[in-house]
């Protein structure tokens, strides 16, 4: 991740989506969060970040505490007035929202979280047998 610049910092224009391939550790998600809200102002979508970089926060921590091997693929859709996000891994584990969660519970949260700020999200097949998580936020949307 060290290596990334986002395109709007070098000057080049930027295009409609973006995608990275990386194992997915303990800071990954803050410097994620960067390069979404980077892009997402550039798109002239800075009112879904929260929405954006707390979705994005929960799938990431989902391949940190799920895959085994970490390994991830995230892209960023830019469509008419929203944003699609997917996080592709190879784990064929599916994600399964909790029913209820302790309020000292230490994890169980993420996929209802994502409910709360996301307009959609699903699972789909992903490559080499796993799975790919997405959401969609949009502009003009009621603030979580």
């Amino acid at each position: 991740m060290n290596e990334y610049f986002p395109p709007v910092l070098v000057g080049h224009p930027l295009a409609d989506q973006y995608r990275m391939s990386f194992t997915a550790g303990a800071h990954s998600a803050r410097h994620v969060r960067r390069i979404v809200r980077s892009y997402l102002r550039e798109w002239d979508l800075a009112e879904l970040t929260d929405a954006v970089e707390l979705g994005v926060t929960e799938l990431l921590a989902n391949v940190v505490r799920h895959v085994p091997d970490r390994r991830c693929t995230l892209l960023l859709l830019r469509q008419a007035d929203a944003v699609r996000v997917e996080v592709a891994d190879g784990s064929p584990r599916q994600p399964v929202p909790s029913a209820w969660v302790s309020d000292d519970a230490e994890g169980g949260r993420g996929l209802v979280l994502l409910e709360a700020v996301a307009d959609t999200w699903g699972v789909g097949p992903g490559p080499g047998g796993g799975k790919t998580v997405w959401f969609e936020c949009g502009a003009g949307r009621a603030p979580a």
